[in-house]
């Protein structure tokens, strides 16, 4: 009797497979108390409202279920459905629970001021500000419309002064607007974290 090769493959690992389970049967491993003990506890999730989402942390974009009950959020798992990564997760995906529910996790704006040794709270709004005026000054001071490049001058608007490093979760959308708006304020130093 000759084999193809396809069958060949399926019959080997049709035996192999009925041969593992028969032996950890053996041994006393039932399956279906194994099964139970690795499907999500029930109770975890009960009377909870589903909300798919996007992973925060970096730019592969898995899906998530948020699992949220009374307002607050009691479970994050990946989302089976996701094309990306189809119900996985890396570590940081799976610890994203702690990224909403941790009591040491920073929610406002801290500013140490020139010369200081203590961080002060400071509103959102004044630090967005800051961050503005400081772009704009060094910007300005540093701004060169022309420069002598092999004895020529040649216009070259832009500063050196200033450099913008996007983060690893910015999406191809994100890096587009990143780099038309630093390259509209004469930027050239521009990079993307996923590239370093």
């Amino acid at each position: 009797m000759s084999l193809s090769r396809r069958q060949f493959l399926k019959r080997s690992g049709l035996s192999a497979g009925g041969g593992t389970l028969g032996g950890l049967v053996a041994l006393g491993l039932d399956p279906e108390r194994a099964r139970a003990a690795t499907v999500p506890l029930e109770w975890k999730i009960e009377r909870t409202k589903v909300v798919p989402s996007i992973c925060p942390y970096c730019a592969v974009g898995c899906g998530l279920l948020l699992h949220v009950r009374d307002g607050k959020l009691v479970n994050v798992e990946g989302n089976p459905d996701s094309p990306i990564n189809r119900g996985t997760l890396c570590p940081k995906g799976a610890a994203s629970y702690q990224l909403t529910v941790n009591p040491n996790r920073p929610t406002g704006c801290l500013y140490r001021r020139p010369g200081g040794t203590e961080w002060e709270p400071i509103e959102l709004n004044r630090a967005m500000d800051m961050v503005a005026e400081r772009v704009k000054r060094t910007r300005d001071a540093t701004f060169r419309r022309t420069a002598t490049v092999e004895g020529r001058e040649v216009t070259v608007n832009h500063t050196l002064g200033i450099g913008s490093l996007g983060g690893a979760t910015m999406d191809n959308e994100w890096n587009y607007t990143q780099a038309k708006m630093w390259r509209g304020l004469g930027g050239v130093f521009l990079e993307n974290q996923a590239r370093i």
